[in-house]
């Protein structure tokens, strides 16, 4: 296609967010509303030619705009998107609309400026998955901070400057290692930004090695993956509904998307090297965002605390390094979206109506609100894995890819399936079907609005729980061709420098065992 679409996607929100700002606050609030909601879904509607358009049969970056931006330093406006980047472009289109209907009523404050900040951080978050140089990458990748932080900063909870803070500091110190790293690259290749030339480079291990830990500072703490977490239950906890949808919906996968794009294809070795450390911590992810759930006193905390577990079994499905565990991260990331997205949504519409998060404040809700009683439980049950809906599919090829790597790691993992489903049910019987608390005998149920809010997520956790490949079918030929380039064949067999890291693990194993019979 010569029509430049990914500008278009890009832009519009942006051009339109700053089209907002012309419009009075005060008297014109409602059109406001409704010009942020047409343009959020003229953007999903561009979004359809992508998928229609897109061939499945080659890993080459589609749609492609290529232009001189910065002569001088060789720094082009490279756009361009592969079976890897393509589905989170209608994904966040998507979850953008959801977040401008889920704050209709409950954004009363400095309501055109919430609005806006939505478009600018719809069009900042594609830019991210449509950039191919690494220059543009970064300044869409920083971009997305802004708006981020006066989500959670303006219109937050009672402590949300701490977690503004919390969150900005995070990122930032990440993302200034990574750019030591982009620099690094730029010089290493021959003065150049080009992803996919840098992906031809042929690094010494010890310089990969380096430039991997440089990248995992800034996508580690995007993810974010444990020990590098703890800013997310704060931001969570303080945001709007919307900055919390957008936040798990999006903003945490671009450091998984970060890990696939950049630290594989471009160090390749460092990648197989760290293969073993980066399964250990997403298992400690998974165990430990688990367990801490079950700790929770606070909704948004402990769905907070979730999204590090299930997190943690997206990089686990990355890092196993083989076809079904590299599509089943990938399609966890759309999964976890929808679905972590939809329990926000859900708790963002009934604190509207008690003002409450607290877990024991509730009881008995499927009494007075069947409707949305039914909604929350399909949405837990997707969360717990229920065959039938999207999640299942996702942790499945994860279990598969991490059995074929290691089958004491698909256990482990698998005992987070077991806590996950403990803490979701445990949730849903003291929100719903504990006694009834008198304080919500007048709650009301679920608006029109809000029952179209959330059937975009229904339809997608049926649809992809049902017709997985509808969505694999996309990323085939593109996992095949990165993990070619990560290993000696797309089914994962472990370079010389994986091999040497893991027959290290595997005689310290033997020796734990030895010492042990010996003191036995």
């Amino acid at each position: 296609m010569s029509f430049p679409i990914l500008s278009l996607l890009i832009f519009l929100p942006i051009l339109g967010g700053i089209a907002l700002l012309g419009v009075s606050n005060k008297k014109d609030v409602g059109s406001v509303k409704v010009m942020a909601l047409m343009i959020s879904i003229l953007e999903l509607l561009l979004t359809l030619p992508l998928l229609f358009a897109f061939d499945k049969t080659t890993p080459a970056m589609q749609f492609v705009e290529r232009h001189d931006w910065i002569k001088i330093f060789n720094i082009e406006y490279y756009l361009g998107v592969d079976g890897i980047a393509i589905l989170f472009i209608p994904l966040s289109a998507l979850i953008t609309i959801l977040c401008i209907l889920v704050s209709w009523k409950s954004i009363q404050t400095k309501v055109k400026e919430f609005f806006v900040a939505m478009l600018l951080l719809e069009g900042a978050m594609i830019g991210v998955f449509c950039s191919v140089d690494f220059f543009l990458f970064y300044i869409f990748w920083e971009a997305m901070l802004i708006p981020m932080f006066l989500l959670i900063g303006v219109w937050g909870g009672p402590n949300r400057i701490y977690a503004a803070t919390k969150f900005f500091l995070y990122t930032l110190v990440g993302s200034l290692l990574m750019l030591v790293g982009i620099i690094t690259l730029y010089i290493k290749g021959g003065n150049t930004f080009d992803i996919l030339a840098l992906a031809q480079l042929d690094l010494p291990v010890g310089t990969q090695l380096i430039l991997f830990w440089a990248f995992f500072a800034a996508f580690a703490v995007k993810v974010p993956m444990w020990p590098v977490h703890t800013w997310l239950p704060d931001a969570h906890t303080e945001a709007p509904a919307a900055g919390s949808v957008v936040l798990a919906g999006i903003l945490i996968k671009m450091g998984a998307y970060g890990f696939l794009r950049f630290s594989m294809p471009i160090l390749p070795e460092a990648t197989s090297a760290m293969m073993m450390p980066m399964i250990v911590l997403s298992l400690i992810g998974i165990v430990y965002g688990g367990i801490v759930c079950l700790a929770q006193t606070d909704l948004k905390r402990l769905i907070a605390y979730s999204s590090v577990s299930h997190m943690g079994f997206i990089t686990l499905g990355i890092f196993a390094l083989n076809t079904q565990s590299v599509e089943g991260g990938i399609l966890q990331m759309i999964n976890h979206g929808v679905v972590t997205g939809a329990l926000f949504l859900g708790i963002g519409m009934v604190y509207e109506r008690t003002h409450t998060r607290k877990i024991c404040d509730y009881g008995g809700l499927a009494t007075n609100m069947p409707v949305f009683a039914s909604f929350f439980l399909l949405f837990t049950l997707a969360a717990v894995g229920l065959p039938g809906t999207n999640g299942f599919v996702g942790e499945l090829l994860i279990l598969l890819g991490s059995f074929l790597t290691r089958p004491w790691v698909a256990l482990i993992a698998a005992s987070g399936l077991i806590i996950g489903a403990w803490y979701m049910l445990w949730l849903y019987q003291r929100i719903f079907f504990n006694p009834v608390n008198s304080k919500w005998d007048t709650i009301k149920e679920l608006e029109l609005r809000e029952i179209v809010t959330l059937m975009p997520m229904v339809i997608l956790i049926f649809w992809i729980g049902l017709f997985p490949n509808s969505l694999l079918s996309y990323m085939h030929v593109s996992v095949s061709h990165l993990l070619e380039q990560v290993t000696s064949n797309p089914d994962g067999v472990a370079s010389g420098v994986q091999l040497a890291v893991d027959h290290a693990l595997d005689a310290a194993i033997q020796g734990a065992h030895h010492v042990q019979h010996v003191s036995h």
